[in-house]
C-alpha cells in the first residue's frame, strides 16, 4: 500500500509499504476514506515531537471503512464508515477511567506519533471500540473528518479548558483549523465577544465573515491597546492560545484580565516564558491539555444536526498521490490561504 512516512526533519516521504494486520483481538484495520495534514504533523516535520521515529506513517485523523476487525471488537463490522479518533482509548485504564484518554496507558495520541497513522491506504486502529465512532449521516466526509481531531481539540482544550461562560470576551491568538474550531464551538457557551487575533488578513476575514468573530485583530505593536480599547481596560476573560509559538504564549498573559484564564492549545516545540511578576497577584488561571476526546458524540450530534457548521473550514483539497503538494501547501499556509486539507484516497 501507498504510505506516507516521516523521513527526517523537514522531510515527509511517499513509501510502498505492507498492509497492516490484526495483532490484538481488539484492533481493527481500516480502509482510509480521506485524511488531513495537522498543525502537530508539521510540528514532528520541525523535529518537535522527539516520540515520532524515523519510518513512522504520519496523521491521525479521517474517516475511514472498516475492513476487518479482530474477534473482541463489538461495536464495529467490516463495511462501516467510520471517524478515526486521534486518541486511541483502551477505556479500562486508570487514566481512561478518570476521563483522560489522552494519557491512555495504551493509547492515548500514539497514531502517526509512535504507530503508524493515517496518511496510508489502510491502517490498524488498536482498542478499536474506544477509538473509532460511527460516521455522522447527515454530515459530508469532509467534515466528518474534523470531528477526528480539529473539532473536539477547539472545544475541549479552549473552550472547555478555558471554561467559557455566557456573556465572556475571550480573545483567541490564531486563526487557523484549531482556532476556528474554538470560535465556532464558543458559541455553544453565548459569549459576548470573541475576538481573534492573527498575522493573516485573509484568515482574519474568514473568521469574522464566515465563522462569526465579533472582532478581529491583526498582531502588531498594539495588539495589547486594541484589546484593551474592546474590553474597557479590562482584559478577556478567557485567551485561547492556538498557534504554538513563545511570542503568542507570552501574548496571552499581556491579554487576560484579572480572574481570567489562559487555554493552551498550541504543540510548543520551544519553552516560553511565563511572567509571574506581573500575574502573581491577578487569580490567573493557565491550562494545558491534550484533547480526550469526550466530548465527540456530542459534537457528531450537534454537526450532524446542523446546530455548528464548520462549512468553509477545508480550503484545499489533493489525491493522495500529491499528499508532498499538499504538505507543501500545508507549509506555507498563509501564501497559500490554506486552512484545513483534505487528502482523498
Amino acid at each position: 500500500m501507498r504510505a506516507l512516512i516521516y523521513a527526517g526533519v523537514g522531510q515527509p516521504k511517499l513509501q510502498e509499504r505492507p498492509k497492516p494486520i490484526i495483532l490484538e483481538s481488539t484492533d481493527a484495520i481500516v480502509k482510509m476514506v480521506n485524511t488531513t495534514i495537522c498543525g502537530t504533523d508539521l510540528h514532528i516535520l520541525k523535529g518537535d515531537v522527539p516520540t515520532c521515529k524515523l519510518g513512522t506513517i504520519l496523521g491521525h485523523e479521517g474517516v475511514a471503512i472498516v475492513d476487518q476487525v479482530g474477534d473482541n471488537v463489538k461495536n464495529f463490522k467490516p463495511g462501516d464508515k467510520v471517524i478515526v479518533a486521534c486518541i486511541t482509548s483502551c477505556r479500562t485504564c486508570n487514566f481512561c477511567r478518570r476521563g483522560m484518554p489522552s494519557h491512555c496507558i495504551e493509547g492515548g495520541w500514539i497514531l502517526g506519533n509512535t504507530i503508524d497513522g493515517t496518511q496510508a491506504e489502510y491502517t490498524r486502529i488498536p482498542h478499536a471500540d474506544g477509538s473509532l465512532h460511527h460516521s455522522a449521516k447527515n454530515t459530508n466526509e469532509e467534515i466528518s473528518m474534523l470531528l477526528s481531531d480539529a473539532i473536539p481539540t477547539g472545544y475541549e482544550c479552549g473552550v472547555l479548558q478555558g471554561k467559557v461562560q455566557v456573556g465572556s470576551t475571550v480573545a483567541i491568538i490564531g486563526s487557523g483549523p484549531v482556532g476556528l474550531t474554538a470560535l465556532v464551538t464558543c458559541k455553544l457557551h453565548s459569549p459576548a465577544q470573541v475576538i481573534m487575533v492573527d498575522l493573516s488578513q485573509s484568515r482574519l476575514h474568514s473568521a469574522r465573515a464566515n465563522f462569526g468573530a465579533t472582532h478581529t485583530i491583526i498582531s502588531g505593536p498594539d495588539t495589547v491597546k486594541q484589546v484593551m480599547d474592546l474590553t474597557d481596560g479590562r482584559g478577556a476573560d478567557v485567551v485561547i492560545e492556538a498557534v504554538g509559538l513563545p511570542k503568542s504564549f507570552e501574548l496571552c498573559q499581556d491579554l487576560v484580565a484579572a480572574g481570567g484564564t489562559i487555554a493552551n492549545l498550541g504543540v510548543h516545540g520551544r519553552k516560553a516564558d511565563l511572567h509571574l511578576e506581573k500575574l502573581w497577584d491577578r487569580n490567573i488561571t493557565i491550562t494545558t491539555r491534550v484533547v480526550d476526546g469526550l466530548s465527540t458524540p456530542m459534537l457528531i450530534q450537534l454537526v450532524d444536526s446542523g446546530q455548528i457548521n464548520f462549512g468553509g473550514l477545508v480550503t484545499h483539497r489533493f489525491a493522495f498521490d500529491s499528499i508532498l503538494e499538499a504538505y507543501s501547501t500545508s507549509t506555507e499556509a498563509e501564501a497559500n490561504n490554506c486552512l484545513k486539507t483534505v487528502i482523498q484516497f
